[in-house]
């Protein structure tokens, strides 16, 4: 009886490993950049964040959803509270009108960005049955958080002789089986950013990213500085709780 379970608990090691071998060595073999949001202390640089939201807007937003994020958490990168309005406004939504009627109007700062289908049926069906997935928490969702999106939007290129591609499949490098549905979204010089920044293919991945790693959670920043508060008064709380002990106990005989 002990045998079969050895052998048994064996081939379950065996088989874990090889299903998450290809995981792991696509998972180390990714290129880390420095991000300015990193670490306890890291924050977003604005001017980055702001490009970023240029390139979702004239390239990713035409395929991808960002349905948890609200116009309003613009003002987090550095948009005016009128920029942020004319940005809801640019866009219709669909609403309820007084008598009861569907009607569609111009986007209010508390609403959702508005997903470029109806319905994920529609996006199905004009990406070749593969659905875009939603932005909004990409960066949390995916292992390697913004050095794989980066890595993603970097990775592709022309696939090796030996490699048979899917019809309709593009070679990317970093992607899971190197083959994803999805053509190069970015190429030289395919925005024309307001800041005069030279649009490389680097240069948008990057600025997207930091841009989608903000609207992953737009209350970074408060909670690395709340986390900093908490730390510091735990440590002069330490420091006050050992002085009273050492005044208190001073005298006492031993």
């Amino acid at each position: 009886m002990m045998r079969w379970v050895s052998l048994a608990a064996a081939a379950a090691l065996v088989s874990s490993l090889a299903v998450s071998a290809p995981v792991q060595a696509q998972e180390t073999s990714l290129p880390r950049q420095n991000w300015s949001f990193a670490g306890p202390f890291g924050t977003f640089d604005r001017a980055a964040a702001q490009r970023g939201f240029q390139v979702y807007k004239e390239v990713c937003s035409t395929c991808h959803s960002m349905k948890l994020a609200y116009f309003r958490d613009l003002e987090g990168i550095g948009l005016s509270e009128e920029q942020i309005k004319a940005v809801a406004a640019s866009v219709t939504l669909p609403d309820i009108g007084d008598d009861g009627a569907p009607i569609e109007r111009p986007g209010l700062p508390a609403d959702h960005f508005r997903s470029p289908f109806a319905n994920e049926k529609a996006a199905r069906a004009a990406n070749n049955g593969a659905a875009p997935p939603d932005l909004s928490l990409i960066i949390k969702a995916r292992d390697g958080g913004a050095d794989y999106l980066y890595a993603l939007l970097t990775g592709f290129s022309t696939a090796p002789a030996t490699m048979k591609m899917g019809d309709g499949m593009n070679y990317n490098k970093y992607f899971a089986g190197n083959q994803i549905g999805m053509v190069a979204p970015l190429s030289e010089g395919r925005v024309e950013y307001a800041d005069g920044t030279p649009a490389s293919v680097n240069q948008m991945a990057k600025d997207v990213t930091t841009f989608l790693a903000y609207i992953s959670e737009p209350e970074t920043e408060m909670r690395k500085a709340l986390g900093v508060k908490v730390v510091l008064f735990f440590l002069l709380m330490t420091g006050v709780t050992y002085a009273v002990k050492r005044k208190v106990w001073a005298d006492v005989d031993h």
